[in-house]
């Protein structure tokens, strides 16, 4: 049972990772694919706030969610 613990983290930190990737806002247009253009306008403007907080989660979140397999590989393998 001790070892299949970390099954369920990495469970929960996919579900997690998951929610947050999908309630960051794409600033990309769907118009743009289609048509090749694509606005510099905003391309230098520096992301704040919730923006911010949702990359640096994702990063972090990223980052457990591999080390987690990593170190699942480790333990089922022995």
């Amino acid at each position: 049972m001790g070892k299949y613990v970390i099954d369920i983290f990495i469970c929960i930190i996919s579900i997690l990772l998951i929610i947050i990737v999908m309630l960051q806002s794409s600033k990309d247009d769907i118009n743009d694919a289609f048509n090749g253009s694509k606005s510099d306008l905003f391309k230098e403007q520096k992301v704040r706030g919730i923006e911010l907080f949702m990359q640096r989660a994702t990063m972090v979140i990223a980052i457990i969610f591999v080390v987690l397999v990593i170190t699942s590989v480790a333990i089922h393998t022995r």
